[in-house]
């Protein structure tokens, strides 16, 4: 049971967003359709499973994505990705509006099966981005999609390039992640004992 837990940890604290892909690393139908299954097999509210997917890792595709979403809004003045770090796949998470036009309901259950995607790509090596600045009248109108679908987050996909640490900071320390002069992206996490709220 330990070793379990221990393996799961090991996931969440490799599981950071990612702004730059090795772009020579290629990512497999199979290895989306994965990560997909796991997504498919997460919790939704009243089991309704409104959600549905898109897999994108052609170039084509790719382009339709790019110029869509934007990246570290925290780290805007760097433009990121780099030309030549772009991701490699992406997951768009629609919401089927035939099976449930709630405009909020599903939120959750998007959060949900984006922790479970990009955990899923942690586990197989790759790294991922979790997006939801963009347009999703546009989003829908650039991949075609039927009217019943509403795009709700985009998942940036690819093997990491970047050097990203988990850093502890005391209560009212910045919780901005920021860089170095080198490039490493550090990412302040509040303690667990100040996250830990007493009762009585």
């Amino acid at each position: 049971m330990k070793r379990a837990e221990m393996m799961i940890k090991d996931l969440i604290k490799k599981n950071r967003s990612v702004r730059g892909y090795d772009i020579s690393r290629e990512v497999a139908d199979e290895e989306l359709r994965e990560m997909v299954d796991c997504a498919r097999l997460s919790a939704s509210s009243v089991n309704m499973q409104p959600l549905k997917y898109v897999t994108i890792n052609t170039p084509e595709g790719r382009d339709k994505i790019i110029g869509q979403i934007s990246f570290a809004a925290k780290l805007s003045e760097l433009h990121l990705p780099i030309s030549g770090t772009e991701p490699m796949a992406y997951i768009v998470i629609c919401q089927d509006e035939n099976i449930s036009k709630s405009g909020t309901g599903y939120h959750k259950d998007a959060g949900i099966v984006a922790q479970s995607i990009t955990l899923a790509a942690a586990e197989m090596g790759l790294g991922a981005c979790i997006l939801g600045y963009f347009s999703p009248k546009e989003m829908a109108t650039s991949l075609r999609l039927a009217g019943n679908l509403r795009p709700l987050l985009v998942i940036a996909l690819g093997k990491s390039i970047e050097d990203i640490r988990i850093v502890e900071i005391e209560e009212g320390e910045s919780t901005d992640y920021y860089r170095d002069e080198n490039g490493v992206h550090y990412v302040p996490k509040r303690r667990l004992d100040d996250v830990i709220v007493e009762w009585e």
